[in-house]
């Protein structure tokens, strides 16, 4: 049951930072940068809370400032991606181009799937150009590839995150930790250009982003991850852009398209193909 509430817990807030980013947003209430350093500071300090006393993984600084750097390339097209996408497309993409880019590292580092893993792959890459192919429900390509982007930040941030070898709440602490000033040059070179503005409704939400949806959400599923393997982690995650799309109906007032839904089948089960793949292998 502990393991249960623990997966439940995370997963719902992984699916909370696309909702909380796209209620800020859409409605104005805060700009993306301001958002975006908010959303960093906040997760910083709570997780320098959470990792008082513990040890970073990373062996040298400079491989801590790269993961630093990944976690900001990651949180920043985040950020303005949500200004033109719905939370359920948002995440969808995000989701999509994080397993490319980590699937696709292992093909580079010889890793060589199955005709079943090859057949996910093919499938849910489908199920991805079908998504943003020009049309009718298509996302805007600004902030498609603005998402795709975060993704592919996101997911060599998670590499990365395979060689620490210390508490990996303490090397996400440090990472957020050192976000900051890449944070705080964006702010420096957009806002004046762009017009930040915030009021306390938004910076709320990215405060609720950056501390709970992001610093204690990342904690809660290190302490449910003791209780998966890596393969049931994985599959878990799918649910994720699932939580999105209900996040999205019940509070944004979003609809669901005929093309978004096709795109979610061909894009989740390729990748749940492409994981049963690897499962299968290392079995």
């Amino acid at each position: 049951m502990r393991a249960i509430l623990l997966t439940a817990a995370a997963l719902m807030c992984f699916a909370a930072n696309s909702i909380l980013c796209r209620l800020a947003l859409a409605e104005r209430h805060i700009d993306a940068t301001s958002f975006t350093a908010i959303r960093l500071l906040s997760g910083a300090l709570v997780l320098l809370v959470l990792a008082r006393g513990r040890a970073t993984g990373d062996a040298t600084r400079g491989a801590r400032w790269i993961s630093a750097a990944a976690l900001f390339a990651y949180a920043a097209p985040f950020s303005y991606a949500y200004l033109r996408l719905g939370a359920a497309m948002g995440a969808l993409i995000l989701f999509a181009s994080v397993q490319v880019t980590m699937v696709g590292w292992g093909v580079v580092r010889g890793e060589r799937p199955s005709a079943l893993g090859w057949l996910g792959i093919v499938v849910a890459m489908a199920g991805l150009v079908g998504l943003t192919a020009p049309g009718k429900g298509a996302p805007e390509p600004i902030g498609a590839v603005a998402m795709a982007l975060a993704g592919a930040a996101w997911g060599a941030y998670s590499l990365r995150g395979r060689l620490a070898s210390g508490d990996p709440i303490a090397t996400t602490s440090s990472s957020f930790t050192r976000s900051l000033p890449f944070a705080i040059v964006l702010f420096a070179a957009v806002a004046p250009l762009a017009g930040a503005h915030a009021t306390p409704r938004g910076v709320a939400l990215a405060a609720a982003s950056g501390a709970l949806a992001s610093g204690a959400g990342y904690s809660v599923w290190y302490a449910a991850l003791r209780h998966l393997s890596a393969t049931r982690a994985a599959v878990l995650q799918l649910l994720v852009p699932v939580l999105a799309a209900a996040g999205g109906v019940a509070w944004l007032g979003e609809r669901v398209s005929t093309r978004l839904l096709a795109a979610s089948v061909a894009m989740l089960g390729g990748v749940a193909l492409t994981i049963r793949d690897r499962a299968t292998r290392a079995s």
